[in-house]
């Protein structure tokens, strides 16, 4: 595909999920709108300048991190569109607005996931206030959930990219060589672990400041 062609598939899916998350959500609060522009400018920051980069196109980075806690401090959607912003503005300043077309998905699906495990399984919020028991073992696997989802979903997503938007010969047996290289799932890991605790100083704070929901 040309480079053209990928910026127009990039616009594409950035708007359907734009509108997607506008149509659910029905609105933003000015609060919740700043938040996830921190957390999307947290998720650059930490890509472009914390980022360790492995052979075959991996890397290690803690971008994933905000993307979870946008999720469990907000909600999924909003989660999913401070990580799909921030990373994808990360492969554009890259110049890899090929990579930012799947990474828009991948990151959208991560705060997706976890935040409908903290908002609609666990109900987080009720459990925060109420100061019921589990609530450390219900945070670290809503903040899971979308992480170790991504590990099988970046190679698939991948697959696809390489084939159909790069025009590279790549494999399943590639894609799945990925999943067992252990790097997503140990970026993963560590993501889970630092959002956890990130969560669990900030809330308070930021509960107290009025700018969550109680």
């Amino acid at each position: 595909m040309s480079q053209t062609g990928m910026w127009l598939l990039l616009a594409v899916v950035a708007a359907a999920v734009i509108l997607l998350s506008a149509l659910y959500k029905r609105r933003f609060t000015v609060k919740e709108l700043s938040l996830i522009g921190i957390m999307a400018a947290l998720s650059l920051i930490a890509y472009l300048f914390f980022r360790v980069p492995f052979y075959g196109g991996s890397s290690f980075h803690l971008g994933n991190t905000f993307t979870v806690l946008a999720a469990l401090l907000l909600d999924g959607v909003s989660g999913g569109l401070a990580g799909a912003i921030g990373l994808s503005l990360a492969d554009v300043l890259a110049g890899d607005p090929g990579y930012a077309v799947t990474t828009f998905i991948l990151k959208f699906i991560i705060g997706l996931t976890s935040g409908a495990v903290a908002h609609r399984v666990f109900h987080l919020k009720k459990l925060a206030a109420q100061k019921q028991g589990g609530y450390l073992f219900k945070v670290t696997v809503s903040a899971a959930a979308g992480l170790i989802l991504n590990v099988f979903t970046d190679p698939i997503l991948g697959y696809f990219r390489n084939v159909y938007i790069f025009g590279q010969p790549y494999t399943i047996a590639q894609a799945l060589v990925k999943v067992a290289g252990g790097v997503t799932l140990v970026n993963s890991l560590l993501s889970t672990a630092c959002a956890v605790a990130l969560y669990l100083a900030v809330r308070p704070a930021l509960e107290k400041a009025g700018l969550l929901e109680r």
